[in-house]
């Protein structure tokens, strides 16, 4: 069996161990650490922010609001509005999980370097 991780915000522990599970944890006392942190936080809450309302725009907006305009179109033989009522939504939100992740990757990476610079290099 897999050992339990507990995630807390200063460190990544095991909870068999105690042992980190990264060999050094920045200290966020640290104004430049506790900046990269609060900095983060923001950009990953603006790209949630962004991807949700596209996703609401799709999901009611296509497929609610704005369906009689869009059926004057039709798409594999459906009228655009019920398409985006049955399908488009779920597929927006799949491509949106998809982008969520790749974005979230990119913003880790960016984060782990501000981290790495705010500590001379150290993690």
């Amino acid at each position: 069996m897999a050992p339990l991780i507990l995630y807390e915000r200063s460190a990544i522990i095991r909870a068999e161990s105690s042992e980190p599970l990264m060999p050094h944890t920045p200290d966020e006392r640290d104004p430049r650490v506790a900046a990269a942190i609060d900095r983060y936080w923001k950009k990953n809450v603006t790209i949630m922010a962004v991807l949700l309302v596209i996703w609401a725009a799709v999901g009611l907006g296509a497929g609610v609001l704005f369906a009689d305009t869009l059926n004057a179109y039709h798409l594999g033989g459906y009228p655009l509005g019920f398409w985006f009522a049955q399908q488009g939504s779920i597929i927006t939100f799949v491509v949106l999980i998809l982008v969520y992740a790749i974005l979230l990757n990119r913003l880790d990476k960016e984060h782990h370097r501000d981290l790495a610079a705010g500590d001379g290099g150290a993690a």
